[in-house]
């Protein structure tokens, strides 16, 4: 889950313990342009404290103003929809006219809050399932491959909640040390992995994990989920090949090379040879990133991290609505050239 929901979740723990009256809003529906997805969380203090965001800032406030003044629920669920007209979705801040809609939960010993804090830390995947008609929460184990979901059919909100994202580097190299920098503020648990001793001595980058072993043990020993994220970054065959086989065959949600097109074939014939398939091969995103005109590291990291929010989000950039299919030939094309220089 996102860093910044878990901090929700903590603040949330911690005003109940403390004896606050405490509800938290969750993101169930939108409706054209909305500020955060589905299944984004807010917590509100009955004084008026807030942790999270909904929105650009309005909403808040009306949620502020609403638990100042006793109006957020006390007993049971509710929905709460913000921006059904166009003036209103002005005043609250959504772009083009969106609408946003909330469940608005008051927390309490039925909540199971404590249990699911608990269950994350050990980082378990939790479905959290709250019954809107009796405001009471289950917590369940999520089946092996399930490492995202969200559901809301109007009486049950499910959420799955536990271990973060993960992103495994392969080298790490100067673009590595960009992507990382660049991927732990967006709340993944970042692993580098190169064995080559005269790149490790200069990894300096916080909050990740150096690893000096062959690429291809560490794939198979991390336990790749679909919350995973494999890019391979070193330009030598030898090791971001060891890494591709087995990521490629993996439940990762993201896979990807960094090389020029002309590289790409010579992979992929490479690869063939050790029984990746043509349907596991079209999974590999190479040249690696999104077409944003991309020339140096920094750029370039950056065109790998929205490829990767693109994909995790199921969405294709620039808010376009080509099929995935379609998405995976063009970001091909168009990132070549800031890739081939890399």
């Amino acid at each position: 889950m996102d860093n910044i929901d878990l901090e929700v979740l903590h603040s949330a723990a911690d005003w109940q313990r403390e004896g606050f009256r405490t509800v938290l809003g969750t993101v169930v529906r939108t409706w054209g342009s909305a500020p955060r997805p589905v299944g984004s969380i807010v917590a509100i203090r009955a004084d008026g404290r807030i942790a999270g965001s909904v929105s650009g800032g309005c909403i808040e406030d009306d949620l502020i103003a609403r638990a100042r003044a006793g109006a957020l629920p006390a007993e049971r669920p509710e929905q709460l929809t913000y921006g059904v007209s166009a003036e209103e979705a002005q005043r609250f801040g959504l772009p083009c006219g969106g609408t946003l809609q909330l469940v608005l939960e008051p927390l309490g010993e039925r909540s199971a809050l404590p249990a699911l804090l608990d269950a994350i830390a050990t980082d378990r995947l939790i479905v959290r399932r709250l019954d809107l008609r009796t405001g009471a929460a289950s917590l369940a184990p999520v089946p092996p491959g399930n490492g995202t979901g969200f559901s809301f059919d109007g009486e049950t909100l499910a959420v799955v909640h536990g271990a973060p994202y993960r992103l495994l580097l392969i080298g790490a190299g100067q673009l590595s040390r960009y992507v990382a920098e660049m991927a732990v503020p967006l709340g993944y648990e970042v692993t580098v992995c190169d064995p080559r001793e005269e790149y490790v001595g200069g990894w300096h980058v916080a909050h990740t994990t150096l690893v000096t072993d062959m690429p291809d043990d560490v794939v198979l020993s991390m336990g790749v989920d679909s919350r995973t994220a494999i890019v391979a970054l070193t330009h030598d065959p030898k090791l971001d090949d060891l890494a591709l086989i087995d990521a490629l065959q993996s439940p990762a949600f993201y896979v990807g090379a960094i090389g020029s097109r002309a590289n790409r074939v010579a992979r992929a014939a490479r690869l063939k040879l050790f029984d990746v398939d043509d349907a596991q091969l079209a999974r590999l995103h190479s040249p690696v990133g999104l077409a944003i005109g991309a020339k140096t590291p920094p750029e370039i990291a950056v065109s790998i991290l929205a490829e990767m929010t693109a994909v995790r989000y199921k969405v294709v950039h620039a808010g376009s609505s080509l099929d995935r299919a379609t998405h995976g030939q063009l970001a091909g094309r168009a990132t070549a050239s800031a890739t081939d220089r890399a």
